[in-house]
């Protein structure tokens, strides 16, 4: 929002999906948190690294946001920190691809019009616990 963290991403993203868990409603304020997934080593800080905070839940990928404005950013796998995904609403153009899943959709809310859509569905994490590949229909 303040526009004082800016980072560049130097490689195509490789997927996208549409999280609906409870943290990511909380954290986001809404139903859910779109995020896409980076080729390992393409993300780089270009500006406001000093701004950058995190939060690691005891379950979960780490968190980084703006601590001027509070903007989720982006998050890490903790057991691979190369597996980089960002929010998709901080990007500051058209990513050039559309997440094609749902994850913990058993913790959506009640009126959240995305689960009508024809996109698979997972109640929990995707099974393998990553981000979908590229080409998943």
């Amino acid at each position: 929002m303040c526009e004082q963290v800016r980072f560049e991403i130097g490689a195509p993203l490789v997927a996208a999906l549409y999280c609906h868990c409870r943290r990511c409603q909380r954290r986001s304020g809404t139903a859910f948190s779109a995020t896409a997934a980076t080729i390992p080593g393409s993300f780089r800080l270009v500006e406001g690294a000093e701004l950058v905070s995190s939060w690691r839940p005891a379950d979960g990928w780490e968190k980084f946001f703006c601590r001027e404005c509070g903007s989720h950013l982006y998050t890490t796998d903790p057991a691979d920190p190369q597996k980089l995904s960002v929010r998709m609403g901080t990007l500051d153009c058209d990513p050039g691809i559309r997440p094609i899943v749902h994850q913990f959709t058993a913790y959506a809310a009640a009126w959240d019009p995305l689960l009508a859509d024809e996109l698979p569905k997972f109640p929990e994490r995707l099974p393998s616990g990553a981000h979908p590949p590229a080409d998943a229909d």
